[in-house]
Order: C-alpha cells, then sequence, then structure tokens
C-alpha cells in the first residue's frame, strides 16, 4: 500500500513538473500567440475563469497576480500591436477584467470557492462511480485515479461551474431587463392616461363658457314662451267667458216672456 502511494505521489510530482514546464513555455508566448489563445474558437468559456486567462494557479498571492497582468497586458496592449489593433484592444480587455476580478477581495473569494465547490463535486463523482463500480462487482480502480485526469476533471468542473454561474447571471440580466422594460411601458401608459386628461379637462374648461351662454339662451326662450302660452290661455278663457255670458243672456230673455191672456168669446 505504500509503495502504491510512492508511486502514486511520483506519478503527480512528475506531472506537476511538467504542467509547470507547459505554464513556463505559455508564459513566454508572443504577443500574436497570446492574443489568439485569449480569442480562440471557445475562449468565451475559458475566459470566464480570471485564473485561466492569466494562467496563474488558484492559489497563487495577489503579488503574483499583479506581475503577470503587468507582463500580459503589456504584451497585448494595441499600441504594442498595431497591426492587429482591434484583436489586440479585445485580449487587452479580458486580461484587464480577469485581473479586477482576482484584485477586488470579494471577487476573488468566490472565485476560490468555485474551485472549492469543483473539487468537492469532483471528489462526490468519483466515489459514487466506484461505490456503483463495487456493487457491479467490476471496480478495479477509475481513471481518476491517476492524478493528471483527477486534475484534468477538477478543471472541467471549474469551467462548468463557471459557465453556469454566467448564465445564471444572464438569466437575471434578462429578467431584469424585462421588468425594467414593463415598468416603463406602464409609466408610459400612465403619463398618456395624465395627457388625455389634462386634455379633456382643458377643453371642458374653455367650452365652460360656451355651455353657459346656451344655458341662458334656452332659459330665456323657456320664459317668451311661457309668458306667449299664458297670454293665449287668458284671452281663450276671456273669450269662454263671454260666449258664456251671451248664452246665459238669452236664455234669460226667452224665460221672461208671458203669452196674451185669451178673452172669451162674446156670442
Amino acid at each position: 500500500m505504500a509503495q502504491g502511494s510512492g508511486h502514486e505521489e511520483q506519478t503527480f510530482s512528475e506531472f506537476y513538473t511538467e504542467v509547470k514546464e507547459i505554464e513556463k513555455r505559455d508564459s513566454v508566448l508572443t504577443s500574436k500567440q497570446q492574443i489568439d489563445r485569449l480569442l480562440r474558437p471557445g475562449a468565451t468559456y475559458f475566459n470566464l475563469n480570471p485564473f485561466e486567462v492569466l494562467q496563474l494557479d488558484c492559489d497563487t498571492p495577489l503579488e503574483q497576480i499583479k506581475k503577470k497582468y503587468r507582463s500580459l497586458s503589456i504584451l497585448v496592449h494595441p499600441d504594442k500591436n498595431p497591426d492587429n489593433l482591434e484583436r489586440a484592444q479585445q485580449a487587452f480587455e479580458i486580461i484587464s477584467k480577469a485581473y479586477k476580478t482576482l484584485e477586488n477581495e470579494a471577487t476573488r473569494k468566490k472565485c476560490l470557492e468555485v474551485y472549492e465547490e469543483a473539487k468537492d463535486r469532483t471528489d462526490m463523482m468519483i466515489a459514487e462511480k466506484k461505490k456503483k463500480l463495487k456493487k457491479e462487482g467490476k471496480y478495479d480502480g477509475v481513471p481518476e485515479d491517476d492524478p493528471v485526469k483527477y486534475k484534468h476533471a477538477i478543471y472541467v468542473m471549474v469551467m462548468k461551474l463557471f459557465a453556469d454561474i454566467e448564465r445564471r447571471r444572464q438569466q437575471l440580466e434578462v429578467r431584469d431587463m424585462e421588468e425594467r422594460k414593463r415598468k416603463r411601458e406602464a409609466e408610459i401608459e400612465e403619463e398618456e392616461q395624465r395627457d388625455l386628461q389634462k386634455e379633456w379637462q382643458k377643453n371642458f374648461e374653455e367650452s365652460r363658457q360656451s355651455r353657459v351662454n346656451s344655458w341662458h339662451t334656452f332659459q330665456a326662450g323657456s320664459s317668451t314662451s311661457s309668458s306667449s302660452s299664458s297670454a293665449s290661455a287668458a284671452a281663450a278663457a276671456a273669450a269662454t267667458a263671454t260666449t258664456v255670458k251671451s248664452k246665459k243672456s238669452k236664455k234669460a230673455k226667452y224665460t221672461s216672456f208671458n203669452p196674451p191672456k185669451i178673452k172669451p168669446e162674446t156670442r
């Protein structure tokens, strides 16, 4: 068991040395190579990890982070790459964003938490894989027992977690934009309603005198009509009274007639 452990340690040591050699080689890439690295196909996801952008381990001290940022920013600066100005500007902005993320203690801590979660998830995944193989009677080790593959599994998980964080951020941004749009549309509708109300009130006030004049005219017409009707009614009543009186007079005249007395005949 101790011999196997010693072999694993030796393998990991060799792997670590190889990784450091690769990092050392990559750290002296030319300006064009660094720009191509940062803008390569699929780099959008890789560049979500600021340690990946600056080619640093997650446990790199802040002073070393600053030094690496300075060297890379000078290397890809647009002023140093006049023949590749647009791509150099994009690469420079990517490096600057990564450094600002790691320079801030709070955001750097969040990035380190991603690494910790990636390691925990990877260990859990490996444990479940081993448990399943043992249950099936097929266990003979797993690929992640190899330190190189184990580190690669953590690396893949780190990229996945950073991608998940970015997707959630974009979703929240979309929802926030939709909410702001909805509120703005509601505000515009309220403003339109207020404008319509003001316009109606304005027209109402401007037409007030016209309505008053119309009412006065109507009132005056009603009074004249009422007087004429009263006069007509009085005249009709007077005519009716005269007619009745005339009839009564005639009746009285005929009622007072006395017929002559008939005298007896004399023979």
